[in-house]
């Protein structure tokens, strides 16, 4: 008896063993992928609205690090705060919120993703401002609900975490 006791736990130790050196490698792999090629963001709130919405799941490469006006990134504030915006303006470009409206480089923004007013929101920053070397001006879609670069200012690109490229909703999986 108690040999047969011991031929099934040196069985199902080996069947452990075995299954551990398959599940190790995997989880690490994912963990690697996941902390320097990939992240992931989920949207808190309404500040994108219409185009993200409250408890999606957003993905981005940690690889890509260029942004580009209209892209949708995901950043993180010195503050510890996450956010996800979209760039509006670039460095060296002026930017002025006036009348309810954005103007970049003197010519009003009119993108039809846009929902409200554009307005300053803050006393912090006198507007015209231009964008300094290094930094980006980040609004939310939804204006009159968002916290961005009207509250905090131009962002450091080194604070950008990802460009946002891949959109898990609760029924649907979109590309941005």
């Amino acid at each position: 008896m108690a040999k047969e006791f011991s031929d099934r736990y040196k069985k199902s130790k080996g069947r452990w063993l075995k299954a551990l050196y398959v599940i190790l490698p995997v989880v690490l792999a994912v963990f690697l992928v996941f902390q320097f090629v990939l992240g992931v963001s989920v949207v808190n709130g309404n500040s994108m609205a219409n185009t993200l919405k409250n408890g999606d799941l957003l993905f981005y490469s940690r690889l890509e690090k260029t942004v580009q006006k209209g892209d949708v990134v995901a950043l993180s504030l010195p503050s510890g705060e996450f956010y996800v915006k979209r760039v509006v303006a670039m460095a060296g470009d002026t930017v002025d919120i006036r009348d309810g409206k954005l103007y970049v480089n003197g010519m009003a923004e009119t993108d039809a993703f846009v929902l409200g007013e554009t307005l300053p929101e803050s006393e912090t920053f006198v507007y015209p401002i231009t964008v300094p070397d290094g930094h980006v001006f980040v609004l939310g879609d939804n204006r009159p609900e968002s916290v961005d670069s009207r509250y905090f200012g131009p962002v450091n690109v080194q604070q950008i975490t990802g460009v946002i490229g891949l959109r898990l909703g609760f029924f649907y999986l979109n590309s941005l």
